[in-house]
């Protein structure tokens, strides 16, 4: 969620289809697929973990239709060199708090910085992803991937690699969350009565946070506070 490809413009011809289908609201899964390995293509990827997030609210509604999704992106993947494996993971709720270019980036550096700062979905998350992508290169033996991963943010080599990344960009290495600017308006929204919080529709919030101005206006987003205890 800090690092992103797509303004590197590595796949032009997809970044005009991108423009003609956020609008309309459209993301069929024939393009899809080509859109994310052609990007990962030009970069040289050979090796590729995909998350799937599946439940209400997002694009693969079952689990079924995120493990059909599953196999013919890992058999197209195939096909064009890349060797893929995909994470299904319920998304009954955001990951971490924030949702926004510039309250995810906040949050994650956070945590980057802090092991302890949370929040331990993201940690999850995060590290599920990465064991995953650690065995597949063989650095980490099956099972122990994402307790290598945990040990590498705990350590703090994560972070020295982000800031690694930001240099090579241009950018300052020693940014702290506070450098990272949010909208100067803000609205707080509360429970209108007591209760427990049983699950959040992430198709509500996506939508909440583009009247906002995501994902172009980096700045604007939404924070969660509370949600669905795991």
């Amino acid at each position: 969620c800090i690092i992103w490809g797509g303004a590197l413009n590595t796949s032009p011809a997809d970044n005009i289809l991108i423009e003609i289908e956020r609008p309309l609201h459209m993301d069929p899964i024939g393009l899809m697929i080509p859109s994310i390995l052609t990007k990962k293509l030009s970069l040289g990827v050979k090796k590729l973990v995909l998350d799937i997030p599946v439940g209400e609210g997002t694009k693969f509604p079952t689990i079924d239709n995120g493990k059909q999704f599953a196999y013919l992106f890992k058999e197209i993947a195939k096909n064009v060199g890349i060797e893929a494996e995909c994470a299904l993971t319920l998304a009954h709720q955001p990951i971490g708090h924030a949702i926004g270019p510039g309250l995810e980036a906040k949050e994650a550096l956070t945590l980057l910085m802090d092991y302890s700062a949370g929040p331990n979905s993201l940690i999850e998350k995060s590290t599920d992803l990465a064991g995953i992508l650690l065995e597949m290169g063989g650095k980490a033996q099956k099972g122990k991937g994402q307790s290598l991963a945990k040990e590498i943010l705990r350590s703090g080599k994560a972070y020295e690699k982000m800031k690694r990344i930001i240099e090579a960009q241009g950018g300052n290495p020693d940014l702290e969350p506070k450098d990272i600017k949010i909208g100067p308006h803000s609205k707080e929204f509360f429970a209108i009565k007591a209760g427990h919080i049983t699950g959040v529709n992430n198709a509500i919030i996506n939508s909440i946070a583009k009247a906002t101005g995501c994902p172009h206006s980096k700045n604007s987003g939404v924070e969660i506070f509370k949600k669905q205890r795991n």
